[in-house]
């Protein structure tokens, strides 16, 4: 009787402590955090390498006299717009009006004396040796007068391409230094429409590019003009389309970096010389890459990770290698995630590795643009 007492009160307690454990799973179900997962993004791309860099004018010309003397004119605005051949300055031109008239006379005489000598030579009333120096006296005034019209044409200093001029660096009333060397600086003209685009890449990207380039992956910007895309400091989107035009000869020992060059139009002359700007190069075509948003990756000391979810509904640490940021919002991933994979893309603050989340399945590859 006791023994039947004891078991119908051991079964009693066993499926009160059943009914008791639904209630606790089904509370410890409700109590677990919701997260947003979803599985990369696999995608086929074109890859950019970013660069930094200053535009510089394709043609700059330091505007300085040939011939010395005192600046009369000064026949621009300063930072005008001007056309090749337009006159800038205007040196004096008496003294070499002077040196022009006086040259033209010795040349007409010499002329007329070469003249009346092969006359003379002619009739054998001159010897040829006489006929000769009088050649040569001709030739000598012929050098003078051609050299005094090119100091007259030198009085007025022009500009040698199409750009625009700085300020006059010297006043009106100012004695001007001419000549091959030491001569005066008066201004300078740099040219704004095509312009160019100095950028330095490292010896890693340089080799890399070497072997695309082997593969057939891509062409040497040596001889194909690649694309790339600028912006300027104050933009956010590359609107700026230009392609590579240069690429140095050798690497510089002192920064381990080699000089690259594109060419952009400049309609307007908008973009100044010297201005700094962010580029982007070709790289590679129709690369199949991974992709996820850059604001889950995390940072543990050196290493990057990102959270997953596991079949469990367990978060968990992956750590993964990154590539670079291919938009402004995404990130490439080399190695670490699989296709598969679920990843946290928003909750991350209540994220803890080992804890169980109520996982909630979106997808991210409606939500970017890549």
């Amino acid at each position: 009787m006791r023994l039947s007492i004891f078991l119908y009160s051991l079964l009693f307690l066993l499926t009160l402590a059943s009914g008791c454990s639904e209630p606790v799973k089904q509370a410890q179900q409700q109590s677990a955090p919701e997260v947003d997962v979803s599985q990369p993004i696999q995608a086929v791309i074109t890859q950019w390498d970013e660069y930094t860099g200053r535009f510089a004018a394709v043609n700059q010309v330091q505007i300085r006299s040939r011939v010395s003397g005192y600046l009369q004119q000064t026949k621009f605005q300063d930072g005008q717009a001007v056309k090749k051949g337009d006159v800038l300055f205007v040196i004096d031109q008496r003294p070499f009006e002077i040196a022009l008239k006086s040259a033209g006379s010795r040349f007409e005489l010499a002329k007329k004396e070469l003249e009346r000598g092969k006359d003379l030579r002619n009739k054998n009333s001159l010897s040829q040796e006489e006929v000769d120096r009088r050649t040569n006296e001709y030739d000598l005034a012929w050098a003078a007068l051609e050299s005094a019209k090119l100091e007259m044409e030198f009085t007025e200093v022009k500009s040698p391409i199409n750009g625009v001029v700085s300020r006059d660096y010297v006043n009106v009333g100012n004695l001007v230094t001419g000549g091959a060397s030491g001569a005066t600086l008066l201004t300078t003209v740099v040219s704004v429409d095509p312009i160019h685009f100095y950028f330095d890449a490292g010896e890693r990207d340089l080799l890399k590019y070497i072997r695309l380039s082997q593969s057939d992956k891509r062409e040497s910007s040596r001889t194909k003009s690649n694309p790339v895309q600028v912006r300027l400091q104050d933009e956010q989107e590359f609107s700026h389309l230009g392609v590579m035009d240069f690429v140095d000869n050798q690497i510089d020992p002192g920064t381990g970096t080699i000089q690259g060059r594109a060419i952009l139009d400049n309609p307007g002359g908008f973009i100044l010389p010297g201005i700094f700007g962010r580029m982007r190069l070709l790289s590679q075509e129709n690369v199949s890459v991974t992709l996820v948003p850059d604001l889950i990756v995390g940072t543990d000391q050196s290493r990057k990770f990102v959270y997953v979810v596991t079949k469990e509904n367990k978060i968990e640490r992956k750590f993964v290698s990154l590539g670079e940021l291919h938009t402004q919002d995404l990130r490439i991933i080399t190695e670490g995630l699989l296709p598969d994979d679920n990843i946290i893309v928003n909750g991350i603050m209540r994220a803890r590795p080992g804890a169980v989340v109520s996982p909630k399945q979106v997808d991210i590859a409606s939500q970017y643009s890549y």
